[in-house]
């Protein structure tokens, strides 16, 4: 298997050099539609193959050496931007976001992507864990749920640690995330929804009608009971909880929910 130069590890990063993975990231992407953002261009792995999809394409590395090197190699359609992308300004239009994250900043990087506007697609490559844990495999994590009404996240597939120079100790995934054409809540309600999935997520109790009960006391009662015993959720908990489960109690709250 052919593999692609890389180069020192100053900034965290483990560099991707799998052609086969490569492949499959690149087809991932070919499935959206837009401009390409790429965080962390690194030596090209990833640039230079998506430059085949005949799309404007803009890289935003931290090294700048890298970065001129890489200026040197791109085509005409590409621009490499010298700059941290969690302080780089993104791009105003419609764009999809695409990269592999230092694992030690992915936290971080997903913050400041979820929390960004514009962008309408990302493909990430980032630690198997994470991305299992962020699509809602095993049970969502309480960033997947705050985030769900206007998100999908979805696991592309496992990138053996093989795949990256120098090897990390784990393996990485691959996460894809679509911005919902159709919110399941209104985005003027969204600290409000954040809050209360935050009070459910660490709220004490057996079962869900406990933990909510404790939690978001202005819940009606009655309703959530119903409600747990239609979809036999009684002993379910908040990280077993789906997009639609956390849309359906929130909009329970109704007028009352908004003096939380």
């Amino acid at each position: 298997m052919r593999t692609h130069h890389h180069g020192r590890h100053e900034f965290g990063q483990n560099f991707l050099t799998d052609d086969t993975v490569i492949s499959t990231f690149v087809d991932l992407v070919s499935r959206t539609h837009g401009p390409i953002v790429e965080i962390g261009t690194g030596d090209g792995a990833l640039t230079l193959p998506l430059q085949r999809l005949g799309r404007r394409l803009t890289g935003v590395e931290i090294d700048g050496r890298r970065a001129d090197r890489l200026r040197r190699r791109v085509g005409t359609s590409t621009t490499i931007v010298t700059a941290d992308f969690l302080r780089h300004r993104p791009s105003a239009g419609p764009h999809v976001l695409v990269g592999n994250l230092p694992f030690h900043e992915t936290t971080p990087m997903l913050r400041r992507i979820l929390r960004s506007s514009g962008w309408t697609d990302a493909v990430l490559l980032v630690q198997w864990e994470v991305a299992r844990r962020r699509a809602g495999v095993g049970g969502a994590t309480l960033m997947t749920a705050q985030w769900w009404p206007w998100y999908e996240f979805g696991l592309a597939g496992r990138v053996p640690a093989a795949a990256f120079r120098p090897r990390p100790n784990v393996d990485g995934g691959l996460l894809t995330i679509a911005r919902r054409g159709r919110p399941l809540v209104a985005g003027t309600r969204q600290r409000e929804y954040q809050d209360f999935v935050r009070r459910v997520f660490t709220g004490r109790g057996r079962g869900l009608p406990q933990i909510l009960t404790a939690a978001a006391p202005d819940l009606p009662r009655r309703r959530v009971q119903e409600w747990a015993r239609r979809g036999g959720g009684a002993a379910r908990l908040p990280k077993d909880l789906d997009a639609r489960d956390w849309a359906e109690l929130f909009g329970m709250l109704g007028a009352e929910g908004r003096r939380v």
